[in-house]
């Protein structure tokens, strides 16, 4: 079934200003999310999702009431909600491989909903117009492959590339970089975090190898789930350890004029990372995966392998 628009299917369409120019409403949503101010989150109730990572939980979860992702320039945040079980589902994608990662999303909801008397609800918030034109190419992707699934699914949030867009000094950037959702009512809102765990570091230098979108949450036990993951030593990528901020952004950035300030700080981290750990395998003992817990105190705890 169709992608949905005030339950009408989703048309044809070739550029994101057409979508816009159809259907003005989705225009009036975006500039109201878009003027929301950023939302606190208590990070003992919070589970952060990176890029290339989603996470599902429903409003029974006692360890997670917040999934929340942020530090989005091309990329773009992916909030899928079934109205009827209110489970609910955060995915950070970065255009790697939508079509295979859209279809996880829907079942992440899927799986945890039974009720038939309800729908399916998509808020899509990220992009902005980046001259290479990223942006742009992963919203119309994005919309094409959910357009594909058999579920109907209703868009209710559409801020994406040109909504999403300012200028500061001269350059192009996004307005909302970060979003969270709240499990337990479904409101979506713009946010940051400067808490990113667990494993932050391990997770980043997942992606940066080459990881594909993974699900990293278990709502069933409240575990954060990692790996196991598999890289091989490269001791060449010291290499960026050297270089300044500039080579680093005109090089490991889709928008280097539009990256916050800590993009540089965390790409050399991630790279020292896979130096300190240059063999994979020695993190994830018998081939199996990293757990974590929420302890009494609110914080991720490693938890024991059975």
């Amino acid at each position: 079934m169709p992608l949905l628009i005030q339950n009408k299917g989703l048309d044809r369409i070739s550029s994101t200003v057409e979508l816009f120019d159809r259907h003005p409403h989705l225009q009036e949503s975006a500039r109201d999310f878009c003027s929301k101010p950023l939302v606190d989150v208590d990070p003992k109730c919070f589970l952060y999702v990176q890029q290339r990572e989603f996470a599902a939980t429903t409003p029974t979860d006692n360890n997670v009431s917040i999934l929340g992702s942020d530090d989005a320039t091309t990329c773009h945040l992916v909030v899928l909600r079934h109205t009827g079980s209110g489970a609910v589902c955060l995915a950070h994608c970065d255009g790697s491989n939508t079509w295979s990662e859209v279809p996880l999303i829907v079942k992440a909801v899927t799986s945890l909903s039974n009720s038939k008397d309800s729908r399916l609800e998509l808020h899509l918030v990220g992009g902005f117009n980046d001259e290479l034109k990223t942006s742009h190419k992963l919203s119309l992707n994005i919309l094409a492959a959910f357009h594909k699934q058999k579920e109907d699914i209703h868009l209710v949030t559409c801020c994406i590339t040109e909504m999403n867009d300012t200028v500061v000094n001269g350059n192009h950037r996004p307005i909302v970089y970060g979003i969270g959702v709240n499990v337990k009512t479904g409101e979506v809102f713009p946010s940051s975090f400067s808490h990113k765990g667990p494993a932050e570091e391990l997770r980043s230098a997942r992606t940066f190898t080459g990881g594909q979108m993974a699900d990293i949450y278990d709502s069933s036990q409240g575990l954060v789930k990692i790996g196991p993951c598999k890289w091989s030593p490269n001791m060449d990528i010291a290499f960026w350890l050297s270089q300044s901020d500039d080579i680093i952004l005109k090089y490991l950035s889709t928008s280097p004029m539009a990256e916050p300030p800590h993009f540089v700080q965390h790409i050399k981290s991630t790279v020292q990372f896979l130096l300190d750990h240059p063999n994979s395998d020695s993190l994830f003992p018998g081939g199996q995966p990293q757990l974590y817990h929420r302890t009494e105190h609110g914080d991720w705890e490693r938890a024991a392998q059975s």
